[in-house]
């Protein structure tokens, strides 16, 4: 990492870390390594894996992102941060099992059989009872939840046509699928939802 390397950072991590953590706090107590599926920045995986040391923190992104992962995580130097994978939905997958999943922000930017390829293969990279836990903004049967959300969501569609604000009852069904059953629906700051899976729980 060159000298004059930058750390990315996003403001928005800053005011959603608390309550996401909250989330965590409830529903990882008894987990014991997490892979974070679109880690972003980074900024996350620092402060999740310091709050909770009792986790094993696995980031994971596509290739353009590590090396700003790899700054957090290097500043940081936590003990149970190890290095961030390379991670593409369509690519190949960690050869793992991990008793939890986390995703904070993803499915709105992912491609809609994007989405469903993330549910289709979690099988194959989690122990029997797995949580899975995604944040971020979503529809309730197709309603927006704040008029910012329907402005987020045009400005999304701006964007990229695949992008969107996905609906819980869709998402849910990919996860219901492959044996995951919703537990939580939880009401987030902003306009925002934890969704939160338990493999095998019914």
């Amino acid at each position: 990492m060159s000298a004059d390397f930058i750390k990315p950072h996003s403001p928005s991590c800053e005011r959603n870390r608390e309550p996401i953590l909250d989330v965590l706090r409830q529903h990882l107590a008894d987990r014991r390594h997490v892979l974070e599926i679109g880690s972003g920045t980074g900024q996350h995986a620092v402060y999740f894996a310091a709050a909770l040391p009792q986790l094993i923190w696995q980031s994971s992104d596509r290739a353009e992102n590590l090396p700003g992962i790899r700054a957090w995580l290097d500043e940081a130097a936590l003990p149970n941060t190890p290095a961030p994978l390379e991670f593409d939905v369509a690519g190949t997958w960690p050869a793992m099992r991990f008793d939890a999943i986390f995703s904070a922000n993803t499915l709105h930017i992912m491609a809609w059989h994007e989405v469903e390829l993330l549910f289709a293969r979690l099988p194959t990279i989690t122990t029997d009872d797995a949580s899975v836990i995604i944040y971020g903004p979503f529809n309730d049967e197709g309603r927006y939840s704040s008029e910012s959300n329907a402005a987020f969501d045009q400005w999304l569609q701006a964007r990229g046509a695949h992008m969107a604000i996905r609906d819980v009852g869709a998402v849910d069904a990919l996860a219901s699928r492959v044996g995951f059953n919703l537990i939580g629906n939880i009401a987030m700051p902003a306009n925002n939802r934890c969704l939160v899976w338990r493999r095998g729980c019914a």
